[in-house]
């Protein structure tokens, strides 16, 4: 496995992205969708991850428009507020435009099968969301995504394989909008699509880097979970 930087020609301009190849040389492809924190050393670190299962995995700079290369630690007061001063002037419609080159990138790789997915975290995870809606990634996995219970109106887009995880004591995510995720799913033509809570975990329970947050046993079979959908839709 070996990470290095790479040149996505976008619709509008072209950006940076992370990427890291499995240690075969072939396999599906997964694009990683950051935090609002960009692409810091953790989302390296699960990029690196999900290549050391096998995928050629893609994180892309979704805040090239903003602030080309930001590497922020939300750890820290300060650059925890800048995330979200970023996040506030953010465009998620061009981001999915990003994220659509990213994918249609990923599959020029040489190794790469062409079959790809998406998978993010928080900022990330709304986007995982919208991707399932409006890209043609073949599967898509959403770790506690904020505010998709207001954006639902699109979810009859979706003809991808996609599974939500939702961090029961978020706080980003509180429970009347976890219950709207799950009921809007919780029909026979939803098949595909799987809605998982884990009770005990708070926002950012994946995120290995904050201990106030991090939960290993939910990050462990989240991960499970995310990993079987992939084997089974970009292998």
């Amino acid at each position: 496995m070996s990470g290095k930087e790479i040149t996505i020609n976008g619709k509008d301009g072209n950006f940076q992205g992370y990427l890291a190849s499995p240690a075969s040389g072939n396999g599906g492809g997964v694009i990683v969708i950051q935090e609002i924190f960009g692409i810091n050393k953790w989302m390296r670190s699960i990029t690196d991850f999900f290549a050391s299962h096998g995928y050629f995995a893609l994180a892309p700079d979704l805040f090239w428009r903003l602030q080309p290369g930001v590497q922020l630690d939300p750890t820290v007061p300060e650059e925890m507020q800048k995330g979200f001063d970023l996040y506030g002037k953010f465009n998620a419609d061009k981001a999915i435009e990003d994220i659509q080159s990213s994918i249609d990138a990923l599959k020029k790789v040489p190794g790469c099968n062409g079959n790809v997915g998406t998978t993010g975290f928080c900022l990330g995870g709304t986007l995982s969301y919208l991707s399932a809606c409006r890209t043609d990634g073949k599967a898509h996995a959403s770790y506690y995504g904020v505010g998709i219970d207001q954006m639902l109106g699109e979810r009859t887009k979706i003809t991808a394989p996609t599974i939500f995880h939702i961090a029961g004591k978020d706080a980003f995510v509180p429970p009347h909008a976890q219950a709207a995720i799950r009921d809007a799913f919780a029909t026979e033509k939803a098949k595909n699509i799987h809605v998982y809570v884990y009770d005990n975990a708070d926002h950012g329970f994946a995120r290995e880097i904050d201990p106030s947050h991090y939960s290993p046993a939910d990050a462990k079979l989240a991960h499970q979970r995310t990993l079987e959908l992939f084997t089974n839709t970009l292998a």
